[in-house]
């Protein structure tokens, strides 16, 4: 991978990770049109959504370091366990169990076998439709200090269907908001706070395994020959993604104050038709690097 093809994949995981189209997709797709044959990994996936993650970091720094600090003096005592913030930091927990546990079962099956294109035109195109119907019945009328830990639960399992490219982390956390009658900026706001844990999670998870390779001349040999990453390319691509992922949460959160997910679930449709046909043709290959 050349310094230029990670800078590109870095803007689409900028782009990409906070809509609810999936960036997990779009960094699988368009990495192997980059380089034909080849897919960038789950790890290079993984790893530079570190970037867009400290993005979410900043912009949510206020909101994010009061409920971590409410939630420990909670533990001590000095802050009663009813506390917004400490519920709030409890549900996020609560939240993350599930993609926890279900990506560290499947690991290996979201490596490999999840990441077939042909899955990924499926889910883009099926998960486009539910948000759809979400947006257009959900009620909107809940927020998130009304948040139960039924829902806690329900929205964590609707974020760990993204460990499935084309899902969308940001997607079904806001599809299931929806359904659950929370409004658009509730449902947004939450799933970006339940990402957190998660993404920083799973990106330190995969640079701890994959990264120490990659400082051996072995291993850079190695990662060459295979066409994998460099740890340039890796840390190039999550530069460029916490650079312009912050602009993108900020339109982002001011779009949904006003306007539906139409847009996106168009998008979504049309996307997933557009990669069938590509597949179709043989431009793309469903299991490059399975």
């Amino acid at each position: 991978m050349s310094f230029l093809d990670a800078i590109i994949l870095g803007i689409v995981q900028a782009l990409t990770e906070f809509l609810p189209i999936s960036s997990s997709a779009h960094v699988r797709v368009v990495g192997e049109m980059l380089n034909p044959g080849q897919d960038p990994g789950a790890a290079f996936t993984a790893i530079i959504q570190l970037g867009t993650e400290t993005a979410v970091l900043l912009y949510f720094w206020k909101d994010i370091t009061r409920i971590i600090s409410r939630w420990f003096r909670a533990l001590a005592g000095k802050v009663p366990q009813s506390d917004p913030d400490v519920r709030m930091g409890w549900l996020v927990i609560i939240g993350s169990i599930p993609i926890g546990v279900l990506g560290l079962l499947f690991e290996n099956q979201i490596d490999h076998a999840l990441r077939n294109l042909y899955i990924t035109a499926a889910t883009l195109i099926l998960f486009g439709i539910l948000l759809g119907i979400a947006d257009r019945i959900g009620v909107q009328r809940k927020e998130l200090h009304q948040l139960t830990v039924k829902d806690g639960i329900l929205y964590g399992l609707a974020q760990a269907l993204a460990l499935i490219p084309g899902v969308s982390r940001s997607g079904g956390t806001i599809t299931a908001g929806l359904l659950m009658g929370y409004t658009r900026q509730a449902a947004a706001r939450y799933a970006f706070l339940l990402a957190v844990p998660a993404v920083f999670a799973s990106g330190l998870y995969k640079a701890a395994k994959d990264v120490p390779p990659l400082l051996t001349a072995q291993g850079r040999e190695a990662a060459a020959a295979a066409g994998e990453p460099s740890l340039a390319a890796i840390i190039i691509a999550t530069l460029v993604a916490f650079a312009l992922g912050y602009a993108v949460i900020v339109w982002f959160m001011r779009l949904v104050e006003n306007r539906s997910y139409m847009v996106f679930v168009i998008y979504r449709i049309g996307a997933g038709l557009l990669l069938f046909v590509l597949l179709g043709a043989g431009i793309l290959d469903p299991l490059a690097g399975a």
